[in-house]
């Protein structure tokens, strides 16, 4: 499945971490289990043990939900849960270090490296705006940031998932008409480190930039639009967070 924002499942995700920020741990715990009792695939499975483990004081306790992150990670093999699997592992890793199980920990860790540096995600990708372009137009960094006022972009931003490119078209700044084109990369491309493992786990919106152009390639027409409403708690939410971009 893609990951949205808007995912019955990521939404309690995103509730109970407002109460953590809250330190009102034992009704985010309840939060995430309710999230994992109506998870209806590996990936919300995946997602919502991953955050009863981070909760759990019991060490053997944290490394079976942990495990249970890990095989639903394992079993959806998809690009937006396996920028996740180094994580997953080096805190396993930890978990058994801390209880003396020095090779168990040893096998996690050398694990974790190796999906280090797993193959990048190979698209298609997608840029969402409101400017008026065509195929063979190439997309550059140095545009204002739509998320702060005055800031400069050093990179150029597109994501994996057709629906996140629509939510940045209705995100961008202007007036003129939500577009969602089909980009290729000219260059090389890193994650966005705006959102690789920050409030979620690796990159599960498959976000990524790159200094180099995108070439436009392609437009597509359908997408999930969002209703106002909705769009307009998104914007209130980036209003309200006051994190620094890292540019």
């Amino acid at each position: 499945m893609e990951f949205s924002p808007f995912n019955p499942i990521v939404k309690l995700c995103l509730q109970g971490m407002e109460l953590e920020a809250q330190n009102n741990r034992e009704k985010a715990l309840q939060i995430y289990l309710e999230g994992w009792n109506e998870a209806n695939n590996d990936f919300e499975k995946y997602l919502t043990s991953y955050y009863i483990a981070k909760l759990q004081d019991d060490t053997q306790q944290k490394i079976f939900w942990l495990e249970s992150t890990l095989s639903f990670a394992l079993k959806s093999n998809s690009p937006a849960v396996n920028t996740a699997l180094p994580t997953i592992y080096l805190t396993i890793s930890e978990c058994y270090k801390s209880l003396g199980e020095f090779e168990k920990a040893e096998e996690l860790f050398a694990q974790s490296e190796a999906h280090r540096y797993s193959p990048s995600d190979n698209g298609p990708f997608y840029h969402g705006t409101k400017a008026d372009l065509s195929i063979g137009d190439f997309l550059v960094a140095g545009g204002k940031s739509n998320y702060q006022n005055n800031l400069k972009m050093n990179h150029i931003y597109f994501t994996a998932l057709v629906d996140g490119a629509g939510l940045a078209a209705a995100l961008a700044n202007g007036e003129g008409t939500e577009r969602v084109y089909v980009v290729e990369p000219t260059g090389s491309y890193e994650n966005d480190p705006n959102l690789t493992d920050k409030k979620f786990p690796g990159n599960p919106t498959r976000s990524y930039r790159s200094e180099a152009p995108l070439k436009i390639v392609g437009e597509i027409k359908e997408w999930a639009h969002r209703s106002p409403e909705e769009i307009q708690k998104f914007k209130e939410k980036l209003d309200n967070n006051k994190g620094e971009i890292i540019n």
